[in-house]
Order: C-alpha cells, then structure tokens, then sequence
C-alpha cells in the first residue's frame, strides 16, 4: 500500500438547520474543505459521500452523493454513496484512503452530510431502529425494556434518585396547549403509520406492549445495560460517567464548531433526567445537522502541492464488523480486535498515542473505548477518566472536540469530525483545546449500529503529525 495524507479537513459548526438542506450543507464543508487544502475541486478524482438519514426523512434514498454535489459543479468523477449507521463518515474515509492507498487516485475527498433535527422528535427516534436488526426488534426490545433491570440496579436507581435528582415538591408540571396537544397527537400517528408500514402492525402493537413510548433511541437502553454490566462487575460509578461528561461539555466550549457550547458541572450531569439508568440527558449526544469532511492525497501529490507542512499521515486505516459470540464468552470486544489491528499495522501501541477522539454516543462509550484501546486495563476506564488522564493536560486527551456528547452527532458526518479535530491536532492548530503535550500520534475510533454484543460496524485510524 502507498503512503496517504490529509491535505484538507473541514467541520461546519454542529446545530439546527431547519431552512438549510443537505445540499446546502454539502457546500458549506467542500469549498472550505478544498480551502484548507489549497486545491480546486477540478483536482478531486474520486469521491465518497456518507449520509444515513435522507431516504428515511426526505425520501432521497439513492444518488444522494450524485444529488449533493452536482450544484457546485462536482459531477463526472466516481461518486460512492456511503451508508454504515453512525460509522458511514469514517466509512467513507477508509475508502477515500483506500482509493489512494491502492494507488488507484492521487487526491480524493470523503464528505459527511447530515440532517437529523426534526419537529416530530418521535419520527427521529424511530429512525434510530433501522441501525438495529430490524427483524428481531421485538425481541432486542424485550431484552433491553426495563424488566431486564435485576433488583440490584434498581435499588441503585433509587439510590440515585434521592441522592442527585431534585425533588419536585408538589409542584405540577406546566400542562401541554391543547395546538400542542394536537400536534403530539398527529407525530404519534405519522410514526405509528410509518413504523406499521414497514414492520407491521401486528409488530407495532407488541412493541408498544413492550415499549411504550420513548423519548430517546434504543442505542441509549444498550449503553444504559452495558454501563450497569460494568459498575455491577468492576464498580465503575456513576459519578465517573458524570466527570467524563462534564470534561467533554468543557472542551466543546474551546469548539467553534461544537453544537453545545456550555460548561455542565458534574453534580448538573447528575442532576440531569434519567434517559436510562446510569445514562442522564447531559451524558447523551443530543440530536443535530451537520457536515464535515477531508481530501486525501498521495505522497507524490503532496510533493508536487508543496503540502508537506500541513500534510497528516494516515499511519493505519481499519474498517471492521462486529461478529456473533455468547454475551459473557470472553470473547474481545471488537474495539479491542480492530485497535490491535491498527496498532500492528502502523507499528505502534497504545503508549504511544497522543490523543484520542472515541465514538461517546454517551459517556459510557468513552469509558469503554478508553479500555478497548488499551489506555487503561479492562474495567479502569472510570477510575482512568477519574484520575484526568483523559483531560486536555492529562496523559491521554480523549474527546478533545467535546465528542459526540457535546460537539454533536449528525450520524454522516460524525467520523469525518473526529477526522478533523485530530488533524488540527496535530497540526497544532486547535487554539484553547490544544492539548498540553506535544501531539505525534493520535486515534479515532467511531462505531455503527448495534447487532449482537457489539458495534455492527466500526473504523479505527491512526494519524500522524506533519513531518516538517
């Protein structure tokens, strides 16, 4: 394989974007993308396009890349539409690395594109159960309700509740308008036709038996159940799910392009709503739009571009699918599997890793990915993020961007922002947030759905500084 770098990464600032369309904000990373990079985009030759959500709300389900692009004159070129759940923007990076690594291109561009926020916030959540084995999804909901909480984690839920939830003291909520009565009413109904449509109805009615209405996706009942696994066997704490949230909501306040943009104290991560015990409302990535994105190029068109001081060398690329195993087999997490991988191949080890960006869909995932990639022994994670070993000054900055839980999660788009804040990274561009040791190395783990015990998808890259 040939030698890839990064010449040009670009993040728009996470948020709402209720008048702007994914066309629009396809735009807005390419031109500043090809910007940084000091290229025009006559010079891309190949490009990958990640998006999850288009078909689902808007009805665009194919050629989304050919659609996006084509009004600012990108067109002619092999466009690949990507679709890997929350891992298609790093999907789409594997394969930009891919197509210069094989020696197939010299400069090629992998672009995230997402629009998630929704008035009828129903329809969002549901749109979260096609990254699950849609199927079996009655089954999955039974294992993941709240009768799978043993008496254990429910006198641990009471505990909580009485030591960092706020009382209400008879006072009464403020009751729904009847406008907004109706429209509860009318997104109950677009769902339930929706989801009836393509599950049946039969299936619908035993979901709701099961389920009942939610208010969050079902990925935040898996990393509720994996966090209670983990404080039942190792005695991790909710406290430490607490501090991991709060030093992420801190750095996105150093993020121009962090959709939260606000300091949350650990006893508010605490104080915050329960979305599924140990998991609060302020550990969660919140729902988003978004777009981000990189240009690739090959060793010799970095000579010839005179781009060698900005250049980011992409030391190990993986892409991997989660596998089948009995849940308690010891069998290791594919996290585990696939950083090895990317440890063996660019010839170094986790000791060896400036900084990290981890896919935190909820603060538990940052905890576990910290194990995974070999930071910490296998059910350390919480003490290690307890020690600030992960803050900006500590041995191992994670989540420098404010991760998914603050910078935001516009699934597209996701991965390629990792991309991003480990580039300025190690470009030593990253203004307040840069970290406090010299960077060299840095990692980026970003996983996809769910299916079995893991990730049903999953990237791992290692990046390296510019050498001159």
């Amino acid at each position: 394989m040939n030698d890839v770098y990064v010449v040009g990464v670009h993040t728009i600032k996470f948020g709402r974007y209720l008048e702007k369309s994914i066309k629009d904000l396809t735009s807005m990373t390419v031109k500043e993308c090809l910007s940084d990079a000091q290229l025009e985009k006559k010079a891309i030759q190949a490009l990958w396009f990640s998006n999850s959500g288009w078909g689902d709300q808007k009805g665009q389900s194919c050629i989304r890349g050919q659609v996006a692009l084509r009004p600012m004159g990108i067109d002619s070129i092999p466009i690949t539409n990507v679709e890997n759940a929350c891992a298609s923007g790093s999907t789409a990076f594997h394969h930009a690395w891919l197509g210069v690594a094989s020696g197939l291109y010299d400069v090629t561009m992998a672009v995230g594109a997402e629009k998630l926020y929704n008035t009828n916030k129903m329809a969002v959540f549901a749109g979260f159960m096609s990254g699950i084995d849609i199927e079996n999804v009655v089954e999955i909901s039974r294992g993941l309700s709240v009768f799978s909480l043993n008496e254990q984690d429910k006198k641990a839920i009471e505990t909580f509740k009485k030591k960092y939830q706020p009382q209400v003291n008879g006072h009464s909520k403020k009751k729904p308008s009847i406008r907004q009565k109706i429209k509860d009413l009318r997104d109950q109904i677009v769902v339930a036709i929706n989801l009836g449509e393509k599950l049946g109805y039969d299936t619908l009615r035993e979901l709701k038996k099961i389920t009942g209405p939610s208010d969050h996706s079902p990925f935040m009942d898996i990393y509720g159940y994996a966090a209670r696994k983990h404080m039942n066997k190792y005695g991790s704490t909710v406290e430490q799910l607490a501090i991991i949230a709060s030093k992420n909501h801190f750095n996105s306040t150093l993020n121009p392009n962090a959709q939260y943009r606000f300091e949350v104290p650990v006893e508010k991560v605490l104080a915050d709503r329960i979305v599924s015990f140990p998991i609060t409302r302020a550990m969660c990535a919140p729902i988003g739009d978004g777009a981000a994105s990189a240009i690739l190029c090959s060793e010799k068109m970095v000579r010839q571009l005179g781009l060698s001081s900005r250049a980011v060398k992409v030391r190990a690329s993986i892409l991997g699918s989660g596998k089948e195993y009995p849940e308690d087999s010891g069998e290791p997490d594919i996290g585990e599997r696939l950083a090895n991988q990317a440890y063996d191949i660019a010839g170094v080890g986790p000791q060896d890793i400036s900084l990290a960006e981890v896919h935190d869909a909820t603060a538990f995932g940052e905890l576990h990915q910290a194990e995974n990639l070999g930071f910490c022994k296998r059910g350390d994670g919480g003490v290690f993020a307890e020690s600030g070993a992960t803050r900006l000054e500590g041995q191992i900055p994670m989540n420098t961007s404010g991760g998914l839980t603050s910078r935001g999660h516009p699934i597209g788009a996701s991965g390629l922002a990792q991309i991003h804040e480990l580039v300025v990274q190690l470009r030593h561009e990253a203004g307040k947030r840069q970290i406090a040791r010299k960077a060299v190395l840095a990692m980026g783990e970003n996983g996809g759905g769910a299916l079995g015990n893991e990730e049903a998808a999953m990237c791992m890259h290692i990046l390296e500084t510019p050498s001159s």
